[in-house]
């Protein structure tokens, strides 16, 4: 009984004088500390310092929790698991601190443990469970009814429910957060005008807000040419404007998704004459990029004049945060075969007229042989979440058109040919989320990303085919590209790493061509393959590589591809299930990182053989 009402003397002193104020981020629970009675450890053997005799401790045996209550709180205790029998007495201690402390969490306060007894086995201990406490009332002292309303506050969960506290603690930190993201991070919240009816609590949330604080600016600490102006934008942490620390916290994760910088530490923040300075340790990091791969290809059907053997190349060249203001500029150059070449430039522009907001253009041109020519130009605005998200609208307008000549076309009388001239506006979205460690050797983490997009197909009529031809085709029609890609990271062992990706895309339209389809193969998406060497309307590749650190940058590697290929357009519909496999290295060398690989393809056409493996090797500059 007396420990009873010195702990509801403790309770009311505590909620009365303010010791159980919620500060930002460290809101104490007094409440949750269990009433248990400290009673002597077991007598151990005591060792002089002098003695060079070591008396062994007496051995674990089991210890039995007896619990003794009242008999109407014994279906109360029923509806708790504990155990009863612990390996020790320190374990035995621990489990009735645990039961308490899951009392006092459901509104049982005054629940304690009244009497203890130790047994040579048993641990019998005499509790007391008590009333549960519920909410008479909790009102609004001094709040606006806007800022409760966003902390969760609503009146019916705060009459007639049990008193819970980690519900209240949750509610003052709601508080808190909504405080200090308005410019007061130095505010505490109280209960003020406590009144304990029985087992019913009452009061009034009291919110002192404490002095007003503004930024004032960022500051750079480290060797970088990122200039603070661009972070300033980047961030949206302006000068004179409301302290908010959701804002510093979504910083460092703001931060992290540009693969130009490197931050050393979590920013800090320094508050004086109520402005608030927010410190970056930044350092850059080599991001832009050029590099020359070279691949050595079998030819497996030479025509006259052609050799066995084909040289494929890959020149890339990528300038990242040009002049410190978080500029791109990207070119990719790819040579297919013979008579192929592939064209991609881009260009990024962040912090569009001031706002958050990325804008962005690409460009991409095919030339397939004699075949065809492809251009996409494509548009785009990107919106960089707080939480490692990049939302992105986009617009693309996708036109391709027959290079062959009147001779070569006059062939088709009944049917149209394989490729034909279109045009594809839409319109789409895309979504990425990226948690890796590192953007260029990750050890873990996710790489995700989805995009889907509509628009109207035009087909135009080609002045060098018969008018007839195009009779039973609708020139007109809607068409539909979505795609996926997820991609994870796992170590293994010290220095392993296990990386896994699926992906893949799908277009959905009532009558496709060849040059509609999406291209399939080489080291970038299908390895053991010629560059492009499939045309898919709908494809999913599963890579698994297991990748072998010899150095900080260098490892070796062994991995397989495994895809499947539908196509399905007018004249045909094939499916193909290829596989890829292989090893290679990378290494660093003075003139940059080297990788090599080596990698054997099999499909429908071909079987696994030495001659028709394909090598890729180059050089990757970053600078």
């Amino acid at each position: 009984m007396y420990a009873r009402l010195l702990f509801l003397g403790l309770l009311s002193c505590w909620l009365l004088s303010g010791l159980g104020q919620a500060r930002a981020q460290t809101t104490p629970n007094t409440l949750a500390q269990p009433s248990l009675q400290t009673l002597p450890a077991p007598a151990r053997p005591v060792q002089r310092p002098d003695s060079t005799v070591r008396v062994p401790l007496p051995p674990r045996r089991p210890v039995a929790l007896v619990l003794g209550t009242e008999p109407a709180d014994q279906e109360t205790i029923r509806r708790y698991r504990y155990r009863k029998v612990l390996p020790d007495s320190a374990a035995a201690v621990r489990e009735l601190r645990d039961l308490l402390l899951a009392l006092q969490a459901d509104a049982y306060l005054t629940a304690s443990a009244d009497e203890m007894r130790w047994g040579h086995d048993s641990l019998r201990v005499r509790l007391y469970v008590g009333e549960k406490f519920q909410w008479a009332q909790l009102r609004n002292g001094n709040l606006g009814d806007g800022l409760l309303t966003r902390a969760g506050y609503r009146e019916k969960l705060f009459r007639g429910q049990p008193f819970q506290p980690k519900e209240w603690a949750q509610l003052q930190e709601n508080i808190l957060h909504e405080a200090e993201n308005q410019g007061f991070p130095f505010a505490t919240v109280t209960l003020d005008s406590l009144e304990l009816r029985g087992a019913e609590v009452a009061g009034r949330i009291v919110l002192q807000r404490g002095p007003a604080v503004v930024f004032d600016s960022i500051q750079i600490v480290g060797k970088t040419k990122t200039r603070v102006g661009f972070l300033t934008r980047y961030l949206q942490i302006f000068p004179s404007q409301p302290y908010s620390q959701q804002k510093v916290q979504e910083a460092a994760r703001r931060l992290r998704q540009l693969p130009y910088l490197h931050l050393k530490a979590e920013p800090e923040v320094r508050f004086a004459l109520g402005k608030a300075r927010v410190y970056l340790l930044l350092e850059d990091r080599a991001a832009s990029q050029f590099d020359a791969i070279v691949g050595v290809l079998p030819n497996p059907n030479p025509g006259v004049g052609q050799k066995r053997v084909q040289i494929t190349g890959d020149v890339t060249i990528n300038l990242r945060n040009i002049k410190g203001g978080g500029k791109g500029i990207g070119l990719q150059w790819r040579k297919l075969d013979a008579s192929s070449q592939l064209l991609d430039a881009q260009y990024v522009h962040p912090n569009f007229f001031g706002t958050p907001l990325e804008l962005g253009g690409t460009f991409n041109l095919l030339k397939q042989n004699d075949q065809f020519l492809t251009i996409r130009p494509r548009l785009q605005m990107t919106y960089p979440t707080a939480r490692a998200g990049r939302v992105a609208f986009f617009t693309e307008r996708r036109s391709s058109r027959l290079l062959a000549d009147s001779a070569a076309l006059s062939v088709y009388t009944s049917g149209l040919p394989d490729n034909i001239d279109s045009e594809f506006n839409s319109y789409g979205l895309d979504y990425s989320w990226n948690t890796l460690d590192d953007p260029y050797l990750p050890r873990r983490g996710l790489l995700a990303g989805g995009q889907a997009s509509v628009g109207t197909k035009r087909i135009s009529r080609n002045p060098n085919l018969r008018e007839n031809l195009y009779e039973a085709v609708a020139l007109r029609s809607t068409q539909i590209s979505v795609g996926g890609r997820v991609e994870r990271y796992f170590r293994m062992g010290r220095n392993g790493v296990l990386f896994t990706r699926v992906r893949g895309e799908a277009l959905v339209n009532q009558r496709l061509f060849l040059n509609d389809l999406f291209r399939i193969g080489g080291l970038a998406t299908l390895r053991g393959f010629n560059e492009l060497n499939y045309y898919a309307s709908q494809y999913a590749i599963g890579t698994a590589e297991f990748r072998q650190f010899t150095g900080a940058d260098s490892y070796v590697f062994l991995f397989a591809d495994q895809a499947w290929l539908r196509r399905d357009i007018t004249t045909e519909t094939t499916q193909d299930t290829p596989t890829g496999l292989g090893a290679g290295l990378s290494f660093r060398t003075a003139a940059g990182q080297f990788q090599f690989v080596y990698a054997l393809g099999r499909d429908q056409q071909q079987k696994f053989a030495l001659g028709s493996g394909k090598i890729h090797f180059g050089i990757t500059n970053r600078f």
